[in-house]
This record gives structure tokens, C-alpha cells and sequence, in this order.
């Protein structure tokens, strides 16, 4: 199987460079270089590679290069490629994994690090999700890495994955989605809450349709909804004190929550 590849790097040495090492990789074709963050985008928009070398530790400053450019692409592509960010040194490794990155490389690229990554890749792309359902219909949801899946919405289960630990949730328990930078908060119906490293943007576009997005931080499952006041633009949860705010721009939405709940079984007085 064929892949292609971005670089995306100010340092036309370092582009070179990893160049280099993936020619060593017969099943990898490069589609494109830039080096600044607007030709970057455009890129990999056109190219739709399936992996990209981003450099997010610039010697230009001007050209803009950073993990900022991994949020831009969830305005447009529902799959995201495998980012493999590169840097002078360690230093924003933390952030990097923050913005679930596939690998993160160090100038000057060694061979047996970049192998190390080519290898973790092929395995990624060639693997197939294999799980066990708690019962022969339900299908779970994966929310890490290396898949996202949408599956039935009549008994999902989503799984928050995180460095070997599985952690399974029923969609039918959580109340709504929290935005918090560049994870999301999920809110569930006993009143924990879980954390997982994926915009709402992300959770937007792979979530069945009785969850709604209603403002730019917050979608919410339309059968705990309890209450919504049109004129002070807020939603109430059932059996809670949570009021969540729906904003002008998803007022669409919102009017389309109170259709589907006033379709059956509704009684106006």
C-alpha cells in the first residue's frame, strides 16, 4: 500500500532531511513541502496526505508554524492525517501530546527514530479495530489516536482511550459536551465527569443525532433537556441546576430540538 506525505518546515535543510529518510521507505510518496503555516494548510488540503511532518518550533517566526494548525484542519477535514511533529527539542512535547500528535521527532532526524515512527504508522493504517460488544448490537465508538468511528446511535458506546486504559461509556448516559481548549469535557447523568484529548469539533462530527450542538462550546443530549427559554437563550438539564447557554448561531439547532422533542408524545397547555 502506497502513502502519501506533507513537510511542512521552514528549514529547507530539515525538509531535505526527512526527505531523505522516508525515500528510504518504498511505500511512502511525498505530495507536497511548505514552509510557512497559510501554504501548510493548503497543502494538505489539496493533498489530503495520509501523514504530516509539521515543524512547530520555526527559525522564522514569521512563517507561523505551530500545533494551532492541527485545530484549523477540523474546520475542514473529518479525517484528520497522522501528524508527526517536529522541533529543535523537547520542549513542547507536552503540548504536542495535549493535540494528539502521532509522534514527535527531534532535528537533527535520526534514522532509528524516524524507522521507529514509518513502522508505529504502517501499523496504525494496516491495523483493524477488533472489540467486544457488551451485547450483539451494541457497537463501541472509539475516541483515541488512531480511530473514530461512527456507529449505531441506538446503543453506542463510546470508548475514552488514553495510554492502555479503555474507558467505556454508554452514549444514552452523557447529558452534554463541554469545549476546554482543545479537549472536551464529557458531563454524565451520574455527575461525573471524563476528560478526552478531541475538539468538540471532532465530537460534532462523528456523534448520532440526538446530540445537538447549540453554541460554540457545548452540545447536549436532547433527552435530558428539560427546559429551554428562548428568551434568556439557555437550555436546562434534567434533574440538575445546569443551565447551558445556546448562542445566535446555532439557534437553528435549537429550534430544531424543540420540533423533534413536540413530535410524539407531547402535550402543549
Amino acid at each position: 500500500m502506497s502513502y502519501s506525505y506533507v513537510i511542512i518546515n521552514d528549514n529547507q535543510e530539515n525538509v531535505l532531511n526527512i526527505q531523505s529518510l522516508a525515500d528510504g521507505f518504498q511505500n511512502f510518496r511525498l505530495a507536497a513541502t511548505a514552509n510557512n503555516y497559510g501554504d501548510g494548510l493548503n497543502c494538505i488540503l489539496e493533498h489530503q496526505p495520509q501523514l504530516v511532518f509539521l515543524e512547530i518550533d520555526p527559525k522564522d517566526k514569521a512563517s507561523k508554524l505551530s500545533l494551532s494548525l492541527i485545530n484549523e484542519l477540523y474546520r475542514y477535514l473529518k479525517e484528520i492525517p497522522k501528524i508527526v511533529v517536529t522541533a529543535k527539542n523537547g520542549n513542547l512535547a507536552l503540548e504536542a501530546i495535549k493535540h494528539e500528535v502521532f509522534d514527535y521527532l527531534i532535528a537533527p532526524f535520526e534514522l532509528n527514530e524516524f524507522r521507529k515512527t514509518i513502522l508505529k504508522f504502517e501499523k496504525s493504517a494496516s491495523s483493524t479495530v477488533v472489540t467486544t460488544p457488551r451485547e450483539p448490537e451494541q457497537k463501541p465508538f472509539f475516541v483515541d489516536n488512531d480511530h473514530s468511528v461512527k456507529k449505531d446511535p441506538e446503543q453506542l458506546t463510546i470508548c475514552i482511550k488514553s495510554y492502555g486504559d479503555y474507558r467505556f461509556i454508554d452514549a444514552k448516559d452523557i447529558q452534554y459536551f463541554q469545549a476546554d481548549n482543545n479537549s472536551t469535557d464529557i458531563h454524565l447523568n451520574n455527575g461525573e465527569m471524563i476528560t478526552a484529548f478531541k475538539t468538540l469539533k471532532h465530537f460534532e462530527n462523528v456523534l448520532p443525532s440526538q446530540f445537538y450542538r447549540i453554541h460554540n462550546s457545548y452540545i447536549v443530549n436532547i433527552n435530558y433537556i428539560s427546559r429551554i427559554h428562548t428568551g434568556n437563550a439557555v437550555c436546562y438539564i434534567k434533574n440538575t441546576t445546569t443551565k447551558l447557554p445556546f448562542s445566535k448561531s446555532y439557534k437553528g439547532n435549537v429550534d430544531q430540538i424543540i420540533a423533534v422533542i413536540s413530535s410524539s408524545g407531547y402535550l402543549e397547555i
